[in-house]
């Protein structure tokens, strides 16, 4: 199984994927809105992830009206949001398994009796709540 960030399709198979004609994703890359690998100085490979963002960008434009300005700072903000939720994941992760260590430290020279088989510290379980198609 291959990455959904790896380039694969070259700009006639992604604009057709994506049901929009291949100058619409040459408009795209030039405001910044996708940004395909590329290979050579021509060639633009789009992955699965670069796919996903155009249809967004056409559901916003043509579902909801928004135009391509209005899509910039959406997706904008929407990149933000996703590098704050695992910013906040990963340091969690990191606060509980601090945590942990420490409640081991402490138990290590207690005489309490402690359960081996689960961990000290009951941490919540993290569920991403299902993406909401914009």
């Amino acid at each position: 199984m291959r990455a959904t960030n790896q380039p694969v399709y070259m700009i006639g198979v992604a604009a057709e994927l994506c049901g929009v004609h291949p100058q619409t994703l040459r408009q795209y890359e030039r405001l910044g809105l996708v940004v395909p690998a590329r290979v050579g100085t021509k060639n633009r490979l789009y992955s699965d992830e670069d796919i996903q963002r155009v249809r967004r960008i056409q559901r916003l434009t043509q579902h909801l009206g928004v135009n391509l300005a209005g899509v910039e700072i959406i997706l904008k903000l929407l990149d933000e949001m996703e590098e704050v939720r695992i910013d906040m994941e990963s340091q969690l992760l990191e606060y509980q398994a601090d945590v942990e260590r420490r409640m081991q430290n402490l138990m290590a020279n207690s005489n309490a009796p402690v359960r081996r088989d689960e961990p000290l510290l009951p941490a919540i379980k993290l569920r991403r709540r299902p993406q909401t198609e914009i």
